[in-house]
């Protein structure tokens, strides 16, 4: 993503930015659409559990020990978020916004003082 500013991204809104000059200045907006884009970011998740798909727990925590894994889930993980945040872009969703959204909504599904050390899934 580097060939169209130098200078890395350094919040949700200067990597959106980034992204959407990049895929006007190849006139790819056309194919940004979300179902696209949602269909794009699937793949790129399942190639990210493809990386982990055959390790123990314990191998999964200690992925980034070992520099072969650690590049490949690295590179995934930095494909889904150029997937999600040019999906959002797109939409309109602030990310962050829709992270704390969510994060708030959760904290009152699952309060800390009833779930701590629980992962048992709470119904609405």
């Amino acid at each position: 993503m580097r060939d169209s500013d130098d200078r890395s991204p350094q919040t949700v809104a200067e990597l959106a930015e980034q992204l959407r000059r990049f895929a006007e200045d190849r006139e790819w907006q056309q194919f940004h659409t979300p179902k696209n884009l949602a269909m794009a970011l699937a793949g790129e998740v399942g190639e990210l559990l493809a990386e982990l798909q055959w390790l123990t727990p314990e191998e999964s925590v200690r992925l980034m020990t070992d520099p072969g894994l650690a590049g490949r889930v690295r590179a995934e993980i930095g494909d889904v978020m150029i997937y999600l945040t040019r999906m959002a872009d797109v939409l309109g969703i602030d990310l962050v916004r829709a992270a704390d959204d969510k994060l708030a909504e959760v904290a009152q599904r699952y309060p800390a003082d009833r779930t701590r050390g629980s992962a048992a899934k709470r119904r609405p």
